[in-house]
């Protein structure tokens, strides 16, 4: 107890620190997005990245907090998954390699002796969609570390509940790590997650579902996983539709995801996030009802009704057509839209 409570100390200071050390960096280098026609540098996922493996790595290297059998290897993997992001934060990279490389690291995380072939197979696919859809989150300030840090802690009580408690810390170091890029996140942001964070964030937290859930019926599993990442799905599942029922590239980045709805509905950036963190807040709550028994799986029906009919409302809402610029990063929905990068 008290370790983790001085690891997730640490966590969020270091993250803080260090998130602001590298933010003239990477306006240095150009490794930007454009956000608002202004110049975001991106290194704030590294960060992240970094404080969470050296602090979760403290704890097991000191035995003070052991990660236990299977959460070092996904730690190893989540970070294999973040040096792919990072590449794609500074350079080129195709959305088909982003996908593969989580791909490959997903296979090498599922318990298949507990899960069984097919179950495997559908853990994987989880995980590589759940992992690029939270990365689209990364498109407002605030968002993605809002709902990151929402999600952390429930998937985190629900490694508590199953007694993985190597598992519940790492999930509190990332939470806190997130809270404290958070300090230079929130609108007006200073400095992104990019996708090395928010793919290592996705990785580690749907992979965290995968492992608690092991062993037990697909039903209910399902049903919490659906839940804990049930915004970053609907958001994905809106940009689709909207990119398919326009006509539009669906690699072509555009105004269309949830935050930008609901910015044109009359809320301010900070309104929007707040908006959907509540929403993040219920449907995870739900995922950990579900977990600990408290409720049947049914409840996930609910959740799944409330994201259908908030994305049908929201697809009625206009957007404006995406500027025409020229763009050196892939995308950051499951399906991948572009990064623009300035320099």
């Amino acid at each position: 107890m008290l370790y983790g409570i001085a690891a997730a100390t640490a966590a969020l200071l270091l993250t803080a620190v260090l998130a602001a050390l590298l933010r003239l960096p990477a306006l240095r280098a150009g490794v930007v997005d454009r956000r608002r026609q202004r110049p975001l540098p991106l290194l704030g996922g590294l960060a992240v990245v970094a404080v969470t493996c050296l602090v979760a790595w403290t704890g097991e290297w000191t035995r003070v907090a052991p990660l236990g059998e299977g959460v070092a290897e996904l730690l190893v993997a989540a970070a294999a998954v973040a040096a792919l992001g990072l590449i794609a934060d500074v350079w080129r990279l195709r959305a088909r390699v982003l996908v593969a490389g989580t791909t490959v690291a997903a296979a090498c995380v599922v318990p298949y002796d507990e899960t069984g072939v097919w179950g495997g197979i559908l853990a994987v696919v989880w995980i590589v969609l759940a992992s690029l859809a939270f990365r689209g989150l990364d498109h407002a300030d605030g968002l993605a570390g809002t709902v990151g840090v929402i999600t952390a802690f429930g998937v985190g009580a629900c490694a508590a509940a199953e007694v993985m408690d190597g598992l519940a810390v790492l999930l509190s170091v990332l939470a806190a790590a997130l809270t404290g890029f958070l300090m230079h996140n929130w609108h007006p942001a200073r400095i992104g997650l990019g996708a090395c964070g928010s793919l290592f964030a996705g990785f580690l937290l749907s992979a965290s579902v995968v492992l608690t859930r092991a062993g037990y019926e697909i039903g209910p599993s399902a049903a919490v996983a659906f839940c804990v990442g049930a915004l970053a799905v609907a958001d994905a599942v809106l940009v689709v539709l909207t990119r398919l029922l326009l006509r539009r590239p669906l690699l072509r980045r555009g105004p269309d995801h949830l935050a930008h709805r609901l910015r044109r509905l009359g809320l301010t950036p900070q309104g929007s996030v707040v908006l959907l963190g509540a929403g993040s807040f219920s449907a995870v709550l739900v995922g950990v009802l579900v977990d600990t028994g408290w409720t049947g799986q049914g409840a996930a029906l609910w959740v799944a009704g409330g994201a259908l009919c908030a994305v049908l409302v929201l697809l009625r809402i206009p957007v404006q057509p995406p500027r025409r610029t020229a763009s050196t990063q892939v995308s950051g929905t499951f399906t991948g839209h572009l990064r623009i990068r300035n320099g």
